[in-house]
């Protein structure tokens, strides 16, 4: 799940003061509870969401013929990497595999294993014409 937080200020704005709702912004709308929901209790058997959570900013200063002007803008990305299950007093971890980021993988193995062979292939035939 994505969501970006874009602020734009004019020049008289102090420049923390905009990093820092922006901050503000982004943290407000991520953690676990946000995005995946509360802990979840059923049967004696508590789950909790496990989420990984990236940020990323950028700003800038600049003038032109209509003035001066600052913004900036961010974002932030959270993905499920697992939860945590709480039964009969025993906690532990499980982890929610990605069946696309499996198949990326065996894609990007088999383009790169094809390369290889070809590069071994023209090797072994100009090594072939050569000594002819």
């Amino acid at each position: 799940m994505n969501m970006d937080a874009k602020t734009t200020e004019p020049a008289t704005g102090s420049r923390s003061t905009l990093i820092e709702r922006l901050a503000g912004k982004l943290g407000v709308s991520t953690d676990a509870r946000t995005v995946y929901g509360e802990a979840v209790t059923h049967d004696g058997v508590t789950v909790i969401p496990v989420a990984k959570v990236a940020y990323g900013f950028g700003g800038g200063i600049g003038s032109g013929k209509d003035g001066q002007g600052e913004g900036g803008g961010g974002g932030v990305s959270a993905s499920p990497v697992g939860y945590i299950e709480i039964k009969d007093g025993e906690t532990s971890f499980r982890r929610i595999t990605d069946p696309l980021a499996l198949a990326s993988l065996v894609v990007a193995g088999g383009v790169a294993g094809t390369l290889i062979l070809r590069g071994i292939h023209r090797l072994v035939k100009q090594d072939g014409s050569a000594s002819s």
